[in-house]
């Protein structure tokens, strides 16, 4: 409720300032309701009212009020009519105008100001050790008024400031958030897309070879079926470990690590059992690498044979060459199928590897063969950077 009134309140500036300005009002009671009076009656209430009233538009309308207020005091001086209490007025639009502008504004208004201390010392003091002392005492004044209304200023820009920085962490948190999220979702999509269509590939290949042989050749189609059972357990427990990751409980820790490269040895076995011979070559010693690196390699070479039982065609052989060579990986999957068809442009297989080799800053070059065939090479730098 008090939050409520104070916005409402601060929306209506001419009402705050007025509020502001009923002391002056006050102050100025006394001498006007008096017997004793320096200034007639009718006089007083007017320069009162002249001073008083601009006080309303104070922050609406602050130097221009500022203006006002001093030109009305000069007049007064000028014309000899001794100080009233509403020549605080001037203070107050001194004030204003070094809270709410610039420090030149802030310095034209204190000069303003300083230049009316020294006529109304001049004016109104007797001799010169009283206009000593009543310059001094009006300097100490408007200076005193001009340094607040500076101090309050910039506490104002510090605040705003401070208001401003943390809209901005705010915003930069958020888009931070965001990207995380982007981040994790195309993860798990090439996640997704690597163990599905890769074991679902094998599946649906088994299957056409067990519907052919099951009338004339029982062994292959029930070790075809064995096949396509063994790779379903296999895609369930890739699923169910890359879907535990996405639990809000700490259950993810009870499922199988991410697959390496000591996994590659399993991965050809697996191919191979589905009908497409695969030749596996490792050339060198596998320094340490980290378990997305490892990650990476492996479901760059899943990925290409995947590809070349989807589109190489009948009778087709695939070699998967793996080189360690000092501070990089290389990969190379070639296989004899129909080349150019293995690319229909449609999938999201070679984008996703691209994507993953380029997280670790490698390299994925996937294009067909000159004499026939689909050759896929990755480079994949083992060393972290500085």
């Amino acid at each position: 409720m008090v939050g409520t009134f104070w916005d409402w309140l601060r929306g209506r500036k001419p009402l705050v300032d007025a509020f502001f300005a009923t002391p002056v009002v006050l102050l100025s009671l006394p001498a006007w309701l008096g017997d004793a009076q320096a200034v007639p009656r009718l006089e007083y209430l007017a320069l009162t009212a002249g001073l008083v009233a601009p006080l309303v538009l104070r922050r609406t309308f602050p130097r221009t009020v500022f203006a006002v207020v001093a030109l009305i005091c000069c007049v007064q001086c000028v014309a000899g009519v001794v100080p009233i209490p509403a020549n605080m007025a001037v203070l107050m639009g001194l004030y204003t105008v070094a809270a709410g502008f610039s420090f030149r504004w802030g310095l034209a208004a204190v000069l303003t100001a300083e230049l009316g201390a020294v006529m109304a010392a001049l004016r109104y003091a007797s001799g010169p050790d009283d206009q000593r002392s009543t310059l001094l005492m009006l300097s100490v004044l408007v200076a005193g008024v001009w340094i607040l209304g500076l101090h309050i200023r910039t506490r104002r820009a510090y605040l705003s400031s401070l208001e401003e920085r943390a809209a901005r962490l705010e915003r930069e948190r958020d888009a931070e958030v965001k990207m995380a999220m982007a981040a994790e979702r195309a993860r798990i999509a090439r996640e997704l897309h690597d163990v599905v269509a890769h074991n679902v590939s094998v599946i649906v290949v088994q299957a056409d070879g067990a519907s052919f042989a099951i009338d004339t050749d029982v062994g292959r189609a029930r070790q075809a079926l064995e096949t396509i059972s063994r790779t379903g357990r296999t895609a369930l427990a890739e699923m169910r470990r890359l879907l535990g990751v996405l639990r809000e409980s700490d259950d993810a820790g009870a499922y199988a690590p991410q697959p390496g490269v000591a996994q590659l040895d399993d991965l050809v076995e697996q191919v191979r059992s589905s009908g497409l011979p695969v030749t596996y070559e490792v050339a060198g010693s596998p320094p340490d690498m980290s378990e997305g690196r490892q990650l990476t390699v492996f479901r760059i070479v899943q990925e290409a044979l995947t590809n070349t039982l989807k589109h190489g065609g009948p009778r087709v052989a695939a070699t998967v060459r793996l080189r360690y060579a000092g501070d990089a990986v290389e990969v190379q999957v070639h296989d004899d199928g129909r080349g150019a068809a293995a690319d229909d442009g449609r999938g999201h297989g070679l984008a996703g590897m691209r994507e993953r080799a380029a997280v670790y800053g490698g390299i994925v070059c996937a294009q067909p063969c000159p004499g026939g065939g689909f050759e896929v090479v990755a480079r994949i730098p083992t060393d972290e950077p500085a």
